[in-house]
């Protein structure tokens, strides 16, 4: 076993245990998680004290979000449970303008007075914070929308599922994936469910029930012969979906090229563990790549991390400006770009799409948490950069008066401030399959997958790996590959892009745990397109080069 294969595995267990959930709150019977919130009348009560103690103390802008956010885990390992974790977090944030500038104060005690006294903080805070203040904050406009509310459109609640449930599924998983030559098996499932209340002085008062899911596995195979390990992640995809997403319809099952069995609305767990140990020895059994120039057919379940990573980061307008850099960098996409309104981003095909409404998406919400309705927009178009992720007090540096609705914060007591939407690959508009995209390859590679990934602190020059790789000839699939990574800077790849299958390939994928900030946060984003063409893409044999 190779020290790099160990250390991959070894922080499997360890990585799960990071993933969406925030350090604080207390741990709770999972029975907890499911008694009644406060209600609506109770909620508004509060945020109405909020409201005319900062107005009283001269706040030219509040807003308040009241929130429970409550979180599950099931986590096994062969035939263990290795964990099972609840948390239950409750408390209020308070956002004020005071004297042109931001102050914040957050709390759990959500009583009257001390809800008051979190409002009281925040305007101190603004107020001091003031004497720093070169010029004074800037909010777009946006409409009052009364009393209104939001709900994730599921249909089985998770954690109204027995954890017994749970765990007898991720068992079940695992055993398959044993008897079918697994070495060592993973399984994990995640739960999230935001309640989030929002009022502010402009006359909104937002309900908002949240959530989110995301089974994942990771299944092993060592081959002691030749000392040789491959490891087969799940091909599931984190959603903004109920339980129903486990139910594996057979209407949602995907035959991909390779004989790839891929998923969309809903997921078999056991059948995709099944699969993944036959596959892992067919991956220790692969040709391992020639390095040299291919054309990349990229599946879904592979292209959303590279979207991710060098679209979705680089048009976010506070990594533009300078002002943020955490866990990502800035961007190489600055102003002057954007401004020429002729910067060729990608080939003619290629249009972005940033969006806060898809169904099933992980960032899927009514409004953002500033109160913004959310909605969808360009960021590519025909290949050209138009146009920036950007909230409230940042649109009037894009010379744009309506905030885009892309303000997020991960919990009651952290700051809300600029967050990635669902940044999508838009399908291509003629009626093309996979298998007619990869009948237009000579000399290719058909990754499926995300894997492992560098790029640049300016989200431009990139190295990309995956999981399953299949060798293209004249057209038609030739075996499966290993050891394989492509190379590329962001305008070149996706000046790149030769070909997009239609709408009906199209499918999301995502991050639960997309992070960013100092101190930092996580955030869940998805983002979707169809099977992909590259043409031209360097490849490197990443055996070769340890």
């Amino acid at each position: 076993m190779k020290r790099r294969d160990f250390i991959q595995l070894a922080g499997m267990g360890a990585g799960a245990m990071m993933l969406p959930f925030p350090t604080f709150g207390n741990s709770v019977d999972a029975s907890r998680l499911l008694d009644p919130f406060m209600d609506t009348a109770r909620k508004k009560q509060l945020a109405d004290i909020v409201l005319n103690t900062t107005k009283a103390l001269g706040a030219s802008y509040t807003d308040v979000r009241i929130g429970r956010y409550l979180n599950q885990s099931v986590v096994t390992r062969e035939k263990r449970v290795q964990g099972v974790q609840n948390s239950e977090s409750f408390g209020a944030g308070i956002r004020v303008i005071a004297n042109g500038t931001w102050g914040f104060a957050a709390s759990n005690d959500v009583t009257p007075d001390g809800i008051k006294k979190t409002a009281e903080r925040a305007v101190a805070i603004a107020k001091a914070n003031s004497k720093f203040q070169k010029e004074p904050v800037k909010l777009a406009q946006t409409p009052p929308y009364g009393e209104v509310s939001w709900r994730t459109p599921i249909v089985k609640n998770g954690f109204e599922v027995p954890v017994k449930d749970k765990v007898d599924l991720l068992l079940n998983a695992n055993a398959k994936a044993m008897e079918n030559g697994a070495s060592f098996v993973n399984s994990m499932l995640f739960l999230i469910n935001e309640q989030k209340y929002f009022a502010s002085s402009e006359g909104s008062y937002i309900d908002q029930d949240i959530f989110r899911i995301w089974p994942n596995f990771s299944v092993s195979r060592i081959d002691r012969a030749s000392g040789q390990f491959k490891n087969r992640s799940a091909f599931s995809a984190p959603v903004g979906m109920g339980y129903e997403y486990l139910d594996g319809k057979a209407e949602d099952k995907i035959q991909g090229p390779g004989g790839v069995i891929l998923y969309n609305n809903s997921y078999d767990i056991v059948e995709d563990a099944t699969l993944a140990a036959e596959q892992s020895k067919e991956m220790i059994a692969a040709k391992s790549v020639e390095p040299g120039k291919y054309d990349l057919v990229l599946e879904p379940s592979h292209l959303w991390l590279t979207i991710h990573e060098s679209v979705g980061h680089p048009t976010e307008l506070d990594r533009v400006l300078g002002y943020e850099a955490n866990f990502a960098g800035t961007s190489f996409l600055t102003l002057d770009k954007w401004q020429s309104k002729n910067f060729k981003f990608g080939n003619d095909i290629v249009n972005f799409v940033a969006d806060k409404t898809q169904p099933g998406s992980l960032g899927a919400v009514g409004y953002d948490d500033e109160g913004v309705k959310c909605k969808q927009w360009d960021l590519i178009k025909d290949g050209v950069l138009v146009n920036y992720q950007a909230i409230r007090d940042q649109v009037s540096i894009l010379g744009q008066n309506e905030s885009h609705g892309c303000c997020y914060s991960q919990s009651w007591s952290d700051v809300q401030f600029q967050r990635m939407p669902n940044v999508s690959l838009q399908p291509g508009k003629n009626r093309l399959t996979p298998e007619q995209l990869i009948s237009n390859v000579d000399k290719g590679i058909y990754i499926v997958k995300d894997g492992s990934f560098s790029i640049d602190q300016q989200r431009y020059n990139f190295q990309f790996g995956g999981v399953l790789f299949f060798e293209i000839k004249n057209g038609k699939i030739a075996g499966m590959l290993k050891d394989v990574a492509y190379q590329a800077n962001t305008q070149e790849f996706w000046n790149s892009c030769k070909q997009i299958c239609d709408e009906r390939d199209y499918r999301l994928n995502g991050a639960f745990n997309d992070g960013k900030g100092q101190p930092s946060q996580s955030n869940a984003v998805s983002h979707g397109s169809a099977t992909t063409h590259f043409s031209g893409v360097n490849v490197i044999n990443t055996a070769r080069t340890i």
